[in-house]
């Protein structure tokens, strides 16, 4: 087989393969979005205002911050009535671009808390404080699906 022979038939597979990668993508009636982190928090009884003082200071620059520097796209506290003693009263949603977007997310919550808190020794302590006002019940990671 000659070189322009193997080169056609290449070029006929690419475009083959396109079409094909094409015709997949319209067999779903959704496209993906964007990809939003919830994470589920519990006020220790009497420390909601506490809580949301921390939220509207130092969680709140983080978020802007982060936000300016293009890792996340939007971020939302979002109240919720707890049926049980275990059950959140808080979620925080932060909304991201894409999957891609969480690449990197160690080191750029690093940099952020650094910035923000000034070091991440004083991050981490912030966090030991919180425990006596809050409890992480858990997060979860997800994508919207746009319907087309």
């Amino acid at each position: 087989m000659s070189i322009q022979n193997r080169l056609a038939a290449c070029a006929a597979f690419s475009c083959l393969l396109l079409t094909s990668v094409g015709a997949v993508a319209d067999d779903h009636a959704y496209t993906e979005g964007q990809v939003m982190n919830v994470a589920s928090i519990r006020t220790e009884y009497g420390k909601f205002d506490d809580y949301m003082k921390y939220l509207d200071t130092t969680w709140k620059l983080e978020q802007e911050a982060a936000k300016k520097a293009g890792y996340i796209v939007s971020y939302q506290v979002v109240t919720v009535e707890a049926r049980h003693e275990n059950d959140p009263d808080i979620f925080l949603v932060i909304t991201y671009k894409d999957w891609a977007a969480l690449d990197g997310a160690i080191a750029k919550g690093d940099a952020i808390a650094k910035q923000v808190e000034g070091s991440l020794s004083a991050s981490n302590q912030g966090a030991v404080d919180r425990n006596k006002i809050r409890r992480v019940l858990g997060s979860q990671t997800m994508q919207v699906l746009n319907l087309k």
